[in-house]
């Protein structure tokens, strides 16, 4: 009952009782007590008997004199009048808690205050055992992976509490949730619904839907020749409709001819080869399914012990003339190989007493040169420590002339990139030679060797290769791509020396242009790189100024007028530091203020040959000047390097090979030592409308050049060495 029940009654209960409580249980009884008729109202009866319910509009019981009672039809045949004006009721059900109250109306009173009388408020609990209104089905089957919901609800007086336990353990109160089904997940889950009045339950199987588990896998396994083995495989899963299929290596074991008529899969899984044979041997593996996903797997290996034996051995081996040949003894054992006997037309063979003859460790023959002495019929008989199978069939040793090259390829071949490369490669012999090189590549009908188009990887050495059953004669050739970006420096070497490193190496090639080599080096730890340009030729550079006993990584760069190549493999170095001696402490030193101002009164002139530029030296320099860089910038881009070592005595540097249609900017700094001078003034160069600039005809003389740079516009250094402005 509400609140606004309540106090409804309470308003239409002013100067009454306190409501009074009756407590039943459902199928019981309980009695209404009503107490407004006393002893005296035992004779025949002049009264009117009333039950009234909160919430109904007519009464649910209404008793006059000795008429039968009208009766709510949901209260028929269950209620009856008891001691006076009490109302029992039979047969309880939830649905009848509620407020009662009894009223009696006299019929033989005049006064009208006392002849209708109301009684106390009465309120009846009906307690109630635990009941479900929904439950899961008592098997529910899920998809591994999967989320599951398993949903109980339950009602009583008083509510109930649901829980779920799984296995006697507690999962959770509620619903049970499981976000992701696992294998583990399966089971037996029971909803308890618990009150004072009594628990219910309700139990739920989980299946859980997912491919097999192998349980019990297969074990390694050696036998001897012609005995069983047995490999078990057990595995579990839902639903359980398993087939096996066992596999030796990569093949069904059903589809191998050698076992098909001595392998059985047991009822189990399990997998029994019967009289096992050297070819027995290897990895098994079982793959269990029931349709769902992917099987899982595994696999052991079956060794089958045996005495050696010879495989098959050829009725002819043909040896080359005047080359190193082999006469083999094809065998197989398990345990291996201890030992090989050989025989020449009946008798022993004596190696030891044969010049440049020698057996390998798999009992073959190797003989020096092939002539005729070699010549016969031979046997062999391989051992281990289970002994021999049995001797060889013969094998007649035939002397052949190993192929020749009719038409071998050049030393050297040079090619553009891009374009088609044919390298002939043609040999004969008994039997025809086939044709192989050792790069990829397509092989015409003349065993020539087509590169179309060729391309920077295919630069290198190429072997052509002759073989036939005689022998394999090789020949090689070199290929030289041209047109690429250099191809990466090797034999990078790094000498530590004092507060210094010399960094050496052995250039790649170039492409077929000009190179140029700078070092790499992170000066500092975590630091950008920094790059160093290497003078034209040299293969070789001395980096300075270096702290001691810290750890450099170098890389060598190789440029041309292509591109740059790949950066050389990374060198860790350890500069060295200078002895630790005690000296006495030095007076303060003094402050040394340096001067070195900016190159002055830069200018251009155009000439056939290029762009000359000419400067005055700096005003002021209070150190020897060591030399000028001078700085590039194109059509408002950023500003590079063009070049770094101009020398300190030179005033003009000859500029070629401008493009056509294109702003140029030039400026100027100095450097004394490891001290930079601001730029100097900055010229403009425009070659719109003219030729490449430093392109002149043939028959122009050329003059005794300034200092020239040799460079290719676009390929400057990414990053001065005393940083960008």
């Amino acid at each position: 009952m509400g609140k606004g029940e309540r106090g409804a009654l309470a308003q239409r209960d002013t100067g009454r009782s306190e409501p009074r409580a009756v407590v039943g249980r459902v199928g019981g009884s309980a009695v209404l007590g009503c107490g407004l008729l006393g002893a005296h109202e035992a004779r025949p009866p002049l009264y009117v008997i009333e039950w009234v319910r909160f919430g109904f509009v007519l009464p649910i019981f209404i008793k006059f004199g000795l008429y039968s009672p009208r009766v709510d039809p949901e209260y028929a045949g269950r209620v009856r009048l008891e001691e006076g004006a009490s109302l029992r009721l039979d047969l309880l059900r939830a649905e009848d808690q509620g407020w009662y109250e009894c009223r009696v109306l006299f019929l033989d009173r005049h006064s009208t205050d006392a002849d209708f009388q109301n009684g106390t408020w009465i309120h009846l609990t009906v307690n109630a055992p635990p009941t479900f209104l929904e439950t899961p089905p008592a098997f529910v089957e899920v998809r591994d992976q999967a989320a599951l919901s398993l949903t109980c609800r339950a009602v009583g007086n008083p509510q109930p509490v649901v829980t779920w336990k799984r296995s006697d353990q507690p999962v959770q109160s509620g619903d049970t949730v499981i976000a992701t089904v696992e294998r583990a997940s399966a089971g037996t889950y029971t909803c308890h619904a618990s009150s004072k009045e009594g628990t219910v339950t309700h139990t739920t199987r989980v299946l859980v839907q997912g491919p097999p588990i192998i349980v019990v896998p297969p074990q390694n396994v050696t036998v001897n020749i012609s005995q069983d083995a047995f490999l078990a495989c057990q595995a579990e899963a839902y639903p359980g409709n398993l087939t096996y299929t066992w596999y030796q290596g990569s093949s069904n074991v059903f589809h191998l001819s050698h076992l098909q008529a001595r392998v059985r899969v047991l009822v189990d899984g399990s997998l029994l080869l019967q009289r096992t044979t050297p070819d027995d041997a290897g990895k098994y593996t079982c793959t269990p399914s029931n349709g769902l996903w992917k099987p899982p797997s595994a696999s052991a290996f079956v060794t089958v012990l045996y005495p050696a034996q010879v495989t098959t051995m050829l009725p002819e081996t043909h040896l080359p003339k005047g080359m190193r040949g082999v006469i083999r003894c094809p065998c197989r054992a398990n345990p291996p190989l201890l030992s090989v006997s050989w025989t020449r037309d009946g008798r022993p063979l004596e190696l030891d007493k044969l010049p440049g003859w020698s057996v390998r460790p798999d009992g073959s023959i190797v003989i020096a040169t092939g002539n005729d002495d070699t010549l016969g019929l031979y046997r062999c008989t391989p051992y281990n420590s289970y002994g021999t199978a049995g001797e060889s069939r013969p094998t007649r040793v035939l002397l052949k002339d190993p192929p020749a090259f009719t038409v071998r390829p050049k030393e050297e071949y040079f090619q553009e990139v891009g374009r088609e490369l044919v390298i002939p490669c043609v040999a004969q012999g008994d039997p025809p030679p086939t044709i192989t090189w050792v790069k990829v590549g397509d092989v015409d009908g003349n065993s020539s060797l087509v590169l179309h188009p060729l391309i920077k990887e295919q630069h290198g050495v190429w072997e052509c290769t002759a073989t036939n059953q005689v022998a394999s004669v090789t020949t090689a050739t070199s290929v030289h791509v041209l047109g690429t970006s250099p191809h990466a420096v090797t034999n990078v070497s790094v000498l530590p020396l004092l507060l210094a490193a010399n960094i050496s190496w052995e250039p790649g090639f170039d492409g077929g242009y000009f190179q140029r080599f700078s070092v790499w080096y992170p000066p500092r730890a975590h630091h950008d790189w920094v790059s160093l340009s290497v003078p034209a030729g040299a293969q070789h550079l001395l980096v300075e100024n270096l702290q001691p006993d810290t750890s450099y990584q170098f890389s060598v760069l190789a440029q041309n007028k292509l591109g740059s190549g790949p950066f050389s493999q990374i060198v860790t170095s350890v500069p060295r530091g200078f002895p630790v001696t005690t000296v006495p402490p030095e007076p303060p030193a003094m402050t040394v203020h340096v001067f070195l101002s900016p190159p002055r009164a830069l200018t251009a002139n155009e000439t056939v040959r290029g762009v000359l530029l000419r400067w005055d030296p700096p005003a002021r320099a209070s150190v020897a000047l060591s030399g000028y860089a001078l700085e590039l910038r194109q059509d408002k881009g950023g500003w590079e390097v063009l070049e770094r070592s101009i020398p300190g005595t030179d005033t003009q540097v000859l500029v070629p090979g401008l493009i056509k249609d294109a702003f140029y900017e030039f400026r100027l700094v100095a450097f004394a030592g490891s001290y930079i001078s601001d730029p100097s003034n900055t010229v403009n160069v425009s070659t719109a409308g003219a030729l490449k600039l430093g392109q002149q005809p043939e028959w122009l003389q050329p003059q005794q050049p300034e200092h020239l740079l040799s460079w290719c516009p676009g390929q400057w250094a990414e990053q001065p060495w005393w940083g960008k402005s």
